[in-house]
């Protein structure tokens, strides 16, 4: 029993890593606004970028990924040291080396979650790209990388960002299931792709109805608010 308890105190530290509310702070910080109030009301990096500015964004951008590398790195580290314990070491019948990818998935939606429903923000947030970004390249860096590609490309090509963030998605799909990948990572990639493209179904729908902002120009949120 100590073992599970203690196992899921490690999924809410990933959790509380993911909800880490990036964007808001900096908002608060930097112009004492709340993001949520403006633009497309996302606490993301793209929100960021069109309410305070490059630098601000690159730094949200930048922590945000940083938040999921760690909760990877935190779940690689604490589950295999969890298990070495004695006074908490599960039944023989649990193998470590079945375990752990397992535990790693877990973190890996724990953290996305986070970062989409934050505790400290009433259970709002960002669309968890970057934090997925972060996971997909501490857990298998080919994965990453090919969506990061991918994601750079679309952008430069579009200048949509959520076009490129949901093409990402489904490339990292693409790729781990492509690529030579434990049961669990796999199941952790469709997971969290396909949470990413369900936190942007408005953006899917401005894609359809031609209106979705390019980067560098205003949400539709904010044209809204300019005319209050």
């Amino acid at each position: 029993m100590a073992f599970w308890i203690a196992s899921a105190i490690g999924l809410a530290v990933a959790y509380l890593l993911g909800s880490t509310p990036t964007g808001y702070l900096a908002g608060k910080l930097l112009k004492g606004i709340d993001v949520r109030e403006h633009g497309s009301k996302s606490t993301g990096a793209t929100n960021v970028l069109r309410t305070l500015g490059k630098l601000p964004a690159s730094a949200v951008l930048l922590v945000d990924v940083l938040k999921g590398v760690a909760a990877i790195v935190f779940a690689r580290w604490f589950y295999p040291w969890l298990y070495a314990l004695p006074a908490v070491t599960p039944s023989q019948a649990l193998d470590l080396q079945t375990f752990v990818p397992w535990a790693v998935c877990l973190a890996g939606l724990a953290v996305l979650l986070g970062h989409g429903r934050s505790i400290w923000l009433n259970f709002t947030g960002g669309k968890s790209a970057a934090t997925g970004l972060g996971v997909l390249l501490a857990m298998s860096w080919p994965v990453g990388l090919g969506a990061a590609t991918v994601f750079a490309v679309v952008l430069a090509i579009s200048r949509i960002v959520s076009l490129g963030s949901m093409l990402a998605a489904l490339t990292a799909i693409a790729l781990v299931c492509g690529l030579e990948q434990p049961l669990p990572y796999r199941l952790l990639v469709i997971a969290g792709g396909i949470y990413v493209i369900v936190r942007h179904r408005a953006n899917i729908q401005r894609l359809l109805d031609g209106t979705e902002p390019r980067l560098g120009q205003s949400s539709p949120g904010s044209k809204a608010e300019r005319q209050v």
